[in-house]
């Protein structure tokens, strides 16, 4: 028997209650944390929004946790690969017994870090080609609406609108977004968008050149210019877009992606439109240039056409010569509209003689030649058929009247032969019968001697007799006779009736009656017997 162990003082613990004691543990020991680390196995947003992703260094790893909430508010986005630190709150998660990190902020570790992300970012998309001068466009020279992607508030939209005033008033259509924070990005590249779907002709106008400006600050201020979905929008712009984001020492991806880079949002006000006075005294310079070369040009042209005037010929002399050419081609105009009327005469008469050949009547005379020929023909081919037919018919009842006669001949020999064979047949057939009849007959008579050899009435004639019940079935035992009851008693030559009677205990004693004996049946006692 088996030594029964000593029960432990330690209580007893649910799964749940330890993972929750661990959980309490676990948070009221660390709480708060920072931690540094690169972010691995991000595959952006779940599809609740959550961001799932883990913290790693060289000696361990931590699962971590964002919620859609705190993402949607970071400036700097996380990135597969990339070192930051982390603030959130140490945490268990009881359905896989491990420990987690909570995220509430998250910070790129270090400028050297951004600059990292930012040249790799930098180097993907240039692979792709939205980098390429091939792809920029040209700024208008004089465009009729300018949009302008800024701060509605800051100082750059009153810079560039200042500006364009002061050297050539038009139209300005601002997009106010936010040029810094976390959702920056996302608002300039829809501004930009925004702007490529107006229609041209619509109330709102497509601008002909978009500005975007900020004004200058640190790269983490920036940041939202680096982003990828602004450089893409900005790639895809139909019209042409002008970077002026920070100071002229501030490079942002946008500036590689823009068709034009400005130094400050004033130097891109400037590129976009001309000084209007400027313009002015020029179209003015141009058009004095323009009236003094229109005056030399007709005095030019007024003295040539006195020079031409007076070394043309005089009129008589210059048409001299054709008038000459005109008498002469007037007569052989007469000689050859007589040869060309001769001409059209007999070509006349030729088309009307093949008329006559192709004339209805002529036609129909034809048609009835060939109509009578071809009725010829057919009378002909239809008696050559019929002849054909005749011989072939001929020779089928030839040989139909000879398949006829060698069918009956071949029928009444298997006839002959049926009979023959019938006649056979019969002769085996009343031998049989007369085989079989004599067997049955030999065997009922055996059948008769052993009937009589084992039949009861050998029996009664030893001295026995068989006693029936009222129902005439033979009685085997007493106990079936009952008191009263009628029996028949049979004997080797005849029958007698009699009554039972049961006057003591023991056997009944049988009173006969005198009853003309009867012969028994053979056939009911033999029946019986069987």
């Amino acid at each position: 028997m088996a030594e029964k162990q000593p029960a432990s003082n330690a209580a007893e613990l649910s799964v749940t209650e330890l993972s929750s004691a661990l959980k309490r543990t676990v948070e009221d020991r660390f709480g708060y944390v920072r931690v540094r680390g690169e972010i691995s196995g991000y595959r952006g947003p779940h599809s609740s929004g959550h961001v799932y992703f883990a913290l790693k260094d060289q000696g361990a790893k931590i699962d971590a946790v964002m919620w859609k909430g705190v993402f949607g508010k970071l400036r700097v986005r996380p990135e597969e690969g990339m070192e930051v630190i982390a603030t959130g709150k140490v945490t268990t998660y009881p359905g896989k017994s491990s420990y987690q990190i909570i995220v509430e902020t998250i910070e790129p570790a270090g400028v050297g870090a951004l600059m990292a992300l930012l040249e790799e970012r930098k180097r993907k998309l240039g692979a792709e080609g939205l980098f390429d001068d091939a792809r920029k466009q040209l700024l208008p020279y004089l465009p009729a609406v300018i949009g302008v992607i800024t701060s509605p508030t800051g100082a750059v939209i009153r810079d560039i609108l200042h500006r364009i005033a002061d050297r050539f008033p038009l139209r300005v259509i601002v997009w106010p977004v936010r040029v810094q924070g976390e959702t920056s990005a996302a608002e300039v590249a829809r501004a930009i968008e925004g702007f490529n779907a107006l229609p041209e002709g619509g109330p709102i106008p497509r601008p002909d050149v978009i500005i975007v400006a900020r004004g200058g600050g640190s790269l983490e201020d920036l940041w939202g210019f680096n982003d990828e979905i602004v450089v893409r929008a900005a790639a895809a712009s139909m019209a042409p877009l002008v970077s002026a984001v920070g100071h002229e020492t501030d490079w942002t991806l946008i500036d590689h992606a823009a068709d034009v880079r400005a130094p400050t949002p004033t130097a891109a006000a400037e590129m976009c439109v001309p000084v209007r006075s400027e313009l002015l005294g020029r179209i003015g310079d141009l058009a004095r240039r323009h009236m003094g070369a229109m005056a030399r040009m007709l005095e030019q042209r007024r003295s040539g056409l006195r020079g031409l005037v007076r070394a043309l010929p005089a009129g008589e002399d210059v048409v001299a010569i054709p008038r000459q050419r005109l008498d002469r081609s007037t007569e052989r105009l007469s000689a050859s509209l007589e040869a060309g009327l001769k001409a059209r005469h007999i070509r006349l008469e030729r088309a009307s003689r093949r008329l006559i050949g192709q004339s209805p009547q002529a036609r129909m005379a034809r048609a009835e030649q060939r109509l009578l020929g071809l009725g010829a023909r057919l009378e002909q081919s239809r008696k050559v058929a019929a002849n054909l037919r005749h011989h072939r018919l001929d020779a089928v009842a030839i040989r139909l009247t000879a398949a006829l006669a060698s069918r009956a001949s071949l029928a009444r020999q298997r006839n002959t032969a049926d009979a023959a064979k019938i006649a056979v047949l019969g002769s085996r057939l009343s031998t049989a019968l007369i085989n079989v009849v004599h067997r049955r007959r030999a065997r009922f008579d055996s059948f008769g001697q052993l009937l009589g050899t084992l039949g009861y009435r050998n029996v009664l004639a030893r001295g026995f007799a068989l006693v029936r019940g009222p129902d005439g079935a033979p009685l085997r035992s007493v106990s079936e006779v009952g008191a009263g009851a009628r029996l028949e008693i049979e004997f080797a030559d005849g029958r007698t009736g009699a009554i039972a009677e049961r006057p003591a205990p023991g056997a009944p004693t049988i009173r006969a009656r005198t009853t003309k004996p009867t012969r028994a049946d053979p056939a009911r006692s033999q029946g019986s017997l069987f």
